[in-house]
């Protein structure tokens, strides 16, 4: 195999962006593993205060900015990839098409254990990608700013749909296929979820669709600009934007709130969610550029980055696990777990799986589901393990 048909290499990857990946997929796990508290016959919940304090944290520093940040990087990794693929000779769209379609038979994996799946999205959006993957820094800028800007009038116009569908998640009668213990009524109860309370309705299909698809071009763009390679001589810009999203996302969530409180009626017509989600996004990943750029928490941005790099295989084994955890397949504790447990039991995976990429980075060259990916993509299989020689050469990158 000729090195034309490498893939970017480990130690070419751009540090800041597998540190925001793995701060992404802890967030990601964190909100995934709350849904479960959702999932039953709906019932009055009575929070600790340790539950009601943790509700807080996820609400702002986790929900929605997690799998929005993740978006965002998605796209400025599809723009490194089609690089690359161009570079050496091939077809871009022939070979991004080929690697989407695959996305979307793990896409469906992952669903059948996990009814909130977002690879399917993403695998659908990568090929929306392909129209805009020639565009110049300023045609993305424009593009991303209507988008953004358009979000809200698109949201408030949506939440007017209505689509109906059966609750999957709460019906009693669904509910038997996930408690059953029988992996094929398991397997059916999350794909007819994933299909009725993401697929089909209209605040998901298009709401969400139109925010992901401004994360992915906003990503796409911070490629074209080098962003994450120009941190250092950014350092004033990030402070910048640091100061003026933290005064946005507080002015919008002031507003937001009071809209809410008092139902006012250009919420009809205007619903600014998601640039309230949007820019405290922007505050968290900023600060944690910020305090990267600056030599802080080296050690651990040193696991995040670990974490990072394996982002697919994390992700969907903390779904499998999850299976094993709250189905009939597994323990069926389901929706019997007080807030704070479903919470730190996300953080408790999370932190063992950070422990585990790093170990199993040491040794291999990718993460297991990424070699997969990755090999099938190409159609040529990548070196798994790494050599001594390898392994040598990293050691004297760390002296």
């Amino acid at each position: 195999m000729t090195n034309s048909y490498y893939p970017i290499e480990q130690n070419k990857r751009t540090a800041i962006v597998d540190i925001l990946r793995g701060w992404a997929l802890l967030g990601v796990a964190i909100g995934n593993y709350v849904d479960f508290l959702y999932i039953g016959v709906p019932h009055k919940i009575n929070n600790s205060v340790l539950s009601e304090i943790l509700q807080i944290v996820n609400r702002y520093f986790f929900a929605a900015k997690s799998w929005t940040l993740l978006t965002l990087l998605f796209g400025f990794g599809f723009a490194i990839l089609i690089n690359s693929v161009a570079a050496k000779g091939k077809n871009p769209v022939a070979f991004f098409s080929w690697r989407m379609i695959l996305l979307f038979v793990l896409a469906f994996i992952n669903s059948s254990f996990w009814l909130g799946d977002i690879l399917k999205d993403y695998a659908f959006l990568g090929l929306v990608l392909l129209l805009f993957y020639k565009s110049s820094a300023k045609t993305l800028s424009i593009i991303c700013a209507i988008l953004f800007l358009s979000i809200p009038f698109i949201m408030a116009y949506v939440n007017g749909l209505k689509v109906e569908h059966p609750e999957i998640a709460t019906n009693p009668e669904y509910l038997k296929l996930y408690h059953s213990g029988n992996w094929l009524d398991f397997f059916r109860f999350n794909l007819l979820a994933s299909f009725y309370e993401q697929i089909i309705i209209p605040g998901y299909a298009i709401t969400a669709h139109v925010v992901m698809l401004t994360c992915m071009l906003f990503g796409f763009l911070l490629q074209k600009l080098n962003f994450f390679n120009r941190l250092n001589e950014l350092k004033k810009l990030l402070k910048y934007v640091l100061i003026t999203s933290l005064l946005l996302a507080i002015s919008i969530g002031v507003g937001f709130y009071f809209a809410i409180t008092y139902k006012a009626a250009f919420l009809k017509f205007f619903h600014p969610l998601y640039w309230l989600i949007l820019t405290t996004m922007i505050f968290i990943a900023t600060g944690i550029c910020l305090l990267y750029n600056n030599g802080k928490l080296k050690t651990i941005f040193k696991y995040f980055s670990a974490g990072g790099k394996m982002t697919l295989t994390n992700y969907i084994t903390q779904n499998i696990l999850a299976a094993f955890i709250f189905s009939g397949i597994g323990l069926g504790i389901a929706d019997t777990m007080p807030y704070w447990f479903y919470f730190l039991l996300a953080i408790f995976i999370f932190i063992i799986q950070l422990f585990i990429s790093k170990w199993w980075l040491s040794k291999y060259n990718y993460g297991p589901i990424e070699w997969l990916w990755r090999s099938a993509s190409y159609r040529t299989l990548f070196p798994f393990k790494k050599t001594k020689s390898d392994i040598i050469a990293e050691v004297k990158k760390t002296i």
